[in-house]
């Protein structure tokens, strides 16, 4: 819970190769992973759109991750690699507007990693209740 009392929402677009299989792990091994994140399986991170992570922050997630496969262990040989490039330009993006850049992030994490996502996903939310509701949320930029 944010200090208004709402619960954070986060947007998680994974990997279906790895990120995804790792969220998966983490599920079937029953390890503790905030009900916050609603996974959304992409076939790599570097076919995410960066309009589409901006578009969910504007329509009401408190946070957005990308989770792809570690560089050089990409299902599509650079996927990730794309990923990155437009992460760090969203990033920049988000300065030049004013916009708190620490609500979008990048990880990689493999199959065999749920412990990394999950762990992920804890600090992650721990991070956006700090932060609170996100502001590009009210009704004045929808």
């Amino acid at each position: 819970m944010t200090e208004d009392g709402k619960e954070v929402k986060i947007i998680a677009f994974l990997c279906n190769w790895c990120a995804y299989a790792g969220a998966d792990l983490a599920g079937v091994s029953r390890l503790n992973i905030p009900v916050t994140v609603r996974n959304i399986r992409v076939m790599c991170s570097g076919r995410v759109n960066p309009l589409l992570l901006m578009r969910a922050l504007f329509s009401g997630a408190d946070g957005v991750l990308v989770g792809g496969c570690h560089p050089n262990d990409c299902h599509y040989t650079r996927g990730n690699f794309i990923a990155r490039r437009r992460f760090v330009l969203l990033k920049d993006i988000f300065k030049t507007l004013e916009l708190e850049d620490d609500r979008i992030k990048l990880v990689w994490v493999s199959a065999s990693e749920g412990n990394k996502y999950a762990g992920t996903i804890r600090e992650f939310t721990e991070t956006l209740q700090q932060m609170g509701t996100n502001p590009a949320n009210d009704e004045m930029f929808l």
